[in-house]
């Protein structure tokens, strides 16, 4: 049945592009109504996600007989994409006793949210939604757990002491070669090192490579590890594919033929272990289910050459059936951010407009807002009291949010990470400001959204977004990490607003991991224990 889903979906579309990781769902619910005095439910959980407006069955639990308070076996595994929002609706069904499917079954009620908030806060629970709009008793929990291969590396230096000399005239030449035998005795080259040239004592510079790369993440795979391209090194001496530990110190190594044809041959050398560090890569999902914060701050251009906002030519027009460019960019994007934003306040900044009440000051506008609506709701009242004007300077915008980050290096947990979206629809003016900005904000824990509205000419942006080389600061300063995206809005002027958000946002996750990672920064992994209580009377039927 599954492979009918997965048939489905990818119809859909649901899994046309690569995900960031894949993540398993269990589900719990309590309080479920008994249907009468002499029955009780028989639960099951179907559920679905919305593809193009419609909700497409991904997959459903096992049925457990007789229970208000199931515990389902049932793990739901789907790909996450932070860069789109991933509408689910989890529906409660009581299985009528003869019959497994749906078409007899008793619609309970629905829990809808989407895989951001129940990823952001790890465990979910919602109460159950019944047929008519009333809320119900029943909640439905739902837990998340990142699947995912290892992705740790490992740090190894080698030396060697004493090699045999193989050349005439000078002293060897020698490097190493580090082989991964499979499960079908093959060999697979991992590493080689670099050649030390005229050296019988070389000492090889230290490398990095996957676990899964050189052992599949087993410590006990056996390896291959060559000199020279002849002389195999044995902790025993006894063949050249034997089983190495990972850390031990050193291997003498020992060539097969100067075995047999020597009497008294013992080795060739010694070949020494000197470093062996497991480095443990963190991803995306284990800072989020750790508590990091993702704050959210938008900034928007009220600038002369928007237009006049009255004339329906403006780009902040308010059309009274169809938002602009402007309110489509920020709810696309903000949509996904706030999922992962547990007080959902974000600050907000307009900047090239004279305020109210003299009309002589050209200030930021700045306030805090509940959730996206309220920036919304915000920028269409907040437009009839002010005056466009100038100049299109951003760099201040980009310094305030810097500063509320700056906060965050001096702690030692992923606590909480910066998101700005600057939309705006001209040629920045303040650019040398702005590069030097993005540069300081590059040692921080932030990201900078950039989309441009309206059709000038945006060409100086690009070089913000550092996909084509490396940013640097007037003074000549190379920036840290590539911290900025920049999308123009015309680019997704025909397309779904999912597209501009997922456009935007894709770097997010990867910059979001190489900030802590290159800190040192390790996420808060909240150790969850579980009891189970199991009851061999209760009988657990598969639906089919």
């Amino acid at each position: 049945m599954s492979d009918i889903y997965e048939s489905a979906a990818n119809s859909l579309g649901l899994f046309s592009s690569p995900c960031l990781t894949k993540v398993e769902l269990r589900l719990t619910c309590k309080g479920i109504s008994d249907r009468d005095a002499l029955s009780k439910p028989d639960p099951c959980i179907v559920l679905n996600m919305q593809s193009h407006g419609q909700w497409m069955e991904v997959d459903r639990t096992e049925v457990i007989r007789s229970c208000v308070n199931p515990t389902y076996s049932k793990v739901f595994t789907l790909d996450f994409y932070f860069e789109e929002v991933q509408r689910l609706r989890f529906e409660l069904y009581d299985i009528n006793s003869s019959h497994n499917g749906l078409k007899e079954a008793i619609f309970l009620g629905s829990v809808e949210c989407t895989l951001g908030q129940i990823i952001s806060q790890r465990k979910l629970s919602k109460a159950l939604l019944r047929p008519g709009g009333t809320v119900g008793k029943a909640i439905i929990t739902i837990t998340a757990e990142e699947l995912t291969g290892n992705d740790d590396y490992i740090e190894l230096s080698f030396s060697a002491r004493k090699l045999d000399d193989k050349d005439f005239f000078s002293k060897s030449d020698p490097f190493l070669e580090i082989h991964r035998l499979n499960d079908d005795a093959t060999l697979q080259l991992v590493y080689r090192t670099e050649t030390v040239m005229n050296n019988l004592n070389p000492v090889w510079k230290t490398f990095k490579v996957s676990l899964n790369s050189l052992c599949s993440g087993d410590h006990e795979r056996k390896l291959s590890v060559i000199r020279s391209g002849c002389d195999s090194i044995s902790d025993r001496g006894e063949e050249n594919n034997v089983q190495l530990s990972l850390f031990q110190v050193q291997w003498p190594c020992i060539n097969p033929k100067y075995k047999v044809k020597k009497k008294n041959y013992k080795n060739s050398g010694i070949v020494i272990l000197n470093q062996c560090k497991i480095i443990k890569m963190h991803s995306f999902l284990d800072y989020i289910m750790g508590g990091c914060q993702i704050q959210f701050t938008v900034a928007i251009d009220f600038t002369a050459s928007n237009g006049d906002p009255r004339n329906s030519c403006s780009l902040h027009y308010i059309h009274p059936y169809q938002p602009n460019e402007y309110l489509k960019a920020l709810v696309a994007v903000g949509e996904i951010c706030q999922d992962y934003d547990s007080d959902k306040m974000f600050p907000a900044f307009g900047f090239g407009a004279r305020i109210p009440p003299d009309y002589k000051t050209v200030s930021d506008c700045f306030c805090v807002l509940s959730g996206i609506q309220g920036v919304v709701e915000a920028y269409q009242a907040c437009l009839p009291k002010l005056q466009l004007y100038g100049p299109t300077n951003i760099a201040p915008i980009i310094q305030k949010v810097a500063k509320s980050a700056s906060q965050e290096v001096h702690t030692k947990e992923a606590m909480q990470y910066f998101i700005l979206l600057i939309l705006t629809d001209g040629v920045i003016t303040d650019m040398a400001d702005t590069r030097e900005a993005i540069v300081q904000a590059s040692h921080l824990p932030m990201s900078i959204i950039i989309v441009g509205v309206g059709n000038a000419d945006f060409s100086d942006m690009q070089m913000l977004d550092g996909d084509d080389g490396i940013l640097r600061s007037p003074k000549g300063e190379p920036v840290l990490r590539d911290i900025v995206q920049f999308v123009p809005f015309r680019n997704f002027k025909h397309a779904s607003p999912a597209a501009l958000a997922k456009s935007v946002l894709a770097e997010v996750p990867n910059q979001v991991v190489d900030y802590y990672n290159s800190k040192g920064i390790k996420p808060k992994c909240p150790i969850i224990t579980t009891w189970l209580i199991l009851d061999p009377s209760r009988r657990r039927q598969s639906l089919g």
